[in-house]
């Protein structure tokens, strides 16, 4: 079983999409979220932050306090109280994946030593392809208000 740290902006796009709740029941692993990410995500209460309560509420998501305060002061003084959390909780479970998006974020989680993938990487799984293609699937990206470069979509979804 492996161990998987997500930060917001991951959580909510994948929401967005309609593929969190997928991703998350067809994975026998253990998911989860600091504390900060679950305040961030509630901070909105769209169809997001539902389907991610309604997931914590049912265990498939796992929201975890990180001991590592100090850790996540230092983090903080460049990056967001998220972030800073699930860098911190994946370096305390010595996570498998820290789900981040942020590019100066993941910079910093990489220097660490934590294995990070992005939304995209995880979109890019065999069980969760769009069968409609990645046409289809970058145009949900840009209705779901996702940042990315047409070039390293079509990067990371080359054939």
């Amino acid at each position: 079983m492996k161990t998987i740290v997500f930060n917001t902006s991951p959580l909510i796009f994948l929401a967005r999409l309609g593929w969190l709740k997928d991703f998350v029941q067809s994975q026998e692993n253990y998911h989860c979220l600091p504390q900060a990410v679950a305040v961030e995500i509630q901070a909105k209460a769209d169809q997001a932050c539902i389907e991610i309560m309604q997931l914590i509420r049912s265990d498939l998501l796992q929201v975890k306090p990180t001991q590592l305060i100090s850790l996540v002061n230092s983090l903080s003084q460049h990056l967001g109280q998220g972030e800073s959390e699930a860098i911190a909780l994946g370096i305390e479970l010595q996570t498998d994946y820290l789900i981040l998006d942020d590019a100066v974020a993941r910079r910093e989680a990489l220097h660490l030593g934590l294995n990070v993938k992005g939304t995209l990487a995880i979109l890019k799984m065999p069980h969760l392809t769009l069968a409609s293609g990645k046409e289809a699937l970058y145009l949900q990206l840009v209705k779901a208000n996702f940042r990315v470069k047409r070039q390293i979509f079509d990067k990371v979804f080359q054939d």
